[in-house]
């Protein structure tokens, strides 16, 4: 399983994991609690594989950011909760990620990464990283 079968659903905390395709949509399952949830299609949905941050000359894919979390943190949880200052988020992310766009990256956005990648960790998902980096190179890159 790669990032592409990890799903962060608007509205919805945290992080989904795609079991299965219906007619209608797909079933998904929580990485918070277990709960399993069938999602229609009209439910706005993106894969965490598809998603970049903002910097100041490029979009940077969300596993690479990401990995250098990882990184820093040495596959630990982050040092820097969801509920930190603003001020707090944003230092730790210029660390993390020092071109990152200040006017269209939000402490909100910084966040949700932070939690993202705590959920990952947490269920020893942070090797789909690798994964990713191993991937062929996408159309985007060429």
């Amino acid at each position: 399983m790669g990032l592409e079968k990890v799903l962060a659903i608007s509205g919805k905390p945290g992080l989904y994991k795609l079991v299965t395709q219906t007619r209608g949509g797909f079933v998904a399952e929580s990485l918070m609690d277990g709960k399993r949830l069938s999602i229609s299609l009209q439910n706005n949905v993106s894969v965490l594989s598809e998603i970049a941050i903002y910097t100041l000359t490029e979009e940077v894919p969300l596993y690479k950011v990401l990995a250098k979390i990882k990184e820093k943190e040495n596959s630990q949880p982050s040092s820097v909760g969801p509920k930190d200052g603003k001020d707090k988020l944003e230092e730790y992310f210029f660390d993390v990620l020092p071109d990152y766009d200040e006017d269209r990256v939000y402490a909100s956005d910084i966040k949700k990464v932070l939690q993202w990648y705590n959920l990952l960790q947490k269920h020893d998902m942070l090797n789909l990283l690798d994964e990713e980096d191993k991937a062929p190179a996408s159309e985007e890159e060429e």
